[in-house]
């Protein structure tokens, strides 16, 4: 070993000792933090501005991407000392759904697998979990249409979103697709990846499952079945990967939305969803939209869904820019308040 190498590990020993203080000194301080504010430690604006003036200060090589992971498992880690937070999520275990809640929370919290999104909202709303990470969206398939129904019956708010990159893989006990007769895997999935499979499992039946987990869980005892699910399934049920990335759009992502009983102060970069309907006759969803025109306020989503209270009537589901607190948003709402029939926010949020 020569010299030079020597000294350069000794720097880094240096290096990881001040680190280790340096974090250390960080725990301390948001436990204080903790002592003196009230209400939860999960405070996703505070959390957005610290994320966005890393990435602003980052000079490299690390890439933006990789400081955000390293700092949420450090806030992940503090914020365990303040309040251990319990995460609900769409199961079982190896799910996107779990993957999304890492990505949003880090490591050090508890996360309970919910065998439906109903189950997750009746998780929060019962205070059996803090908070909930639901799909509302993917880019190929559009919206998961449960979540939305839900979103109108609960008094719970969004507290948060995330984009997740969808990577399907398929798995199985052994990487011989030539004795592949069954493939599991959940509805959404299965649209995802049509192509691939109408080119390599033209024979093999196609068999829903509740989730790419529990398909994948199906699969570990079924050696002439596969699953298409993401990479962390294979590690759970121990199955082999036969093929990646068999998307048929690279850019598959799904959005995922954190729900929970938090008011979310502005971040300075937000979003805000709601809900509204009118009346059916001519102009009248122009009248609707209007405020947000009137007042500069930039809609980023509109999507219709029947109301479920009458026969034809839908409610139209928005996302804009900004927070409710901003003046022309309010302003808007405001606006939304005398014009709509029907109104329901959802809550202001960091816009991922």
């Amino acid at each position: 070993m020569t010299e030079q190498l020597i000294q350069l590990r000794n720097e880094i020993d240096a290096i990881d000792n001040e680190l280790l203080r340096l974090i250390n000194t960080r725990a301390r301080l948001a436990q204080q933090i903790g002592r003196q504010k009230s209400g939860t430690a999960y405070r996703p604006e505070r959390e957005s501005q610290i994320f966005s003036r890393l990435q602003q200060a980052n000079s490299g090589p690390l890439r933006d991407e990789h400081v955000v992971h390293l700092f949420t498992e450090v806030i992940s880690i503090c914020r365990a000392l303040e309040e251990p937070l319990v995460v609900a999520y769409l199961g079982p275990q190896g799910t996107f759904s779990e993957e999304a809640v890492t990505k949003r929370f880090g490591s050090a919290v508890t996360s309970i697998p919910c065998s439906s999104i109903d189950d997750i909202f009746r998780k929060v709303e019962s205070g059996a979990a803090n908070y909930g990470v639901v799909p509302v969206e993917n880019s190929t398939e559009g919206a998961v249409g449960r979540t939305m129904d839900l979103l109108l019956l609960t008094p719970l708010k969004i507290c948060g979103e995330l984009q997740l990159p969808i990577h399907q893989c398929l798995m199985a006990q052994h990487v011989d697709l030539a004795s592949i007769r069954r493939v599991y895997s959940h509805p959404q999935s299965f649209a995802q990846c049509q192509a691939w499979l109408n080119e390599n499992l033209t024979a093999a039946d196609r068999i829903n499952a509740a989730s790419n987990a529990d398909a994948a869980r199906q699969v570990a005892a079924d050696s002439s079945a596969a699953a298409i699910a993401g990479k962390k399934a294979a590690e759970v049920f121990g199955l082999k990967i036969c093929a990646t990335n068999i998307e048929d759009n690279p850019n598959n992502t799904t959005r995922f939305l954190v729900v929970g009983m938090q008011e979310v102060a502005p971040s300075g970069k937000d979003k805000t969803s709601l809900a509204m309907a009118t009346y059916n006759r001519p102009g009248s969803v122009h009248e609707l939209l209007a405020p947000f025109a009137q007042h500069r306020v930039s809609m980023t989503r509109l999507e219709s869904r029947p109301s479920r209270a009458s026969l034809w009537e839908y409610v139209f589901f928005t996302d804009i820019e900004g927070h409710q607190e901003d003046e022309n948003v309010a302003r808007a709402l405001q606006m939304l308040r005398d014009n709509a029939t029907f109104l329901k926010v959802f809550g202001s949020y960091p816009a991922a």
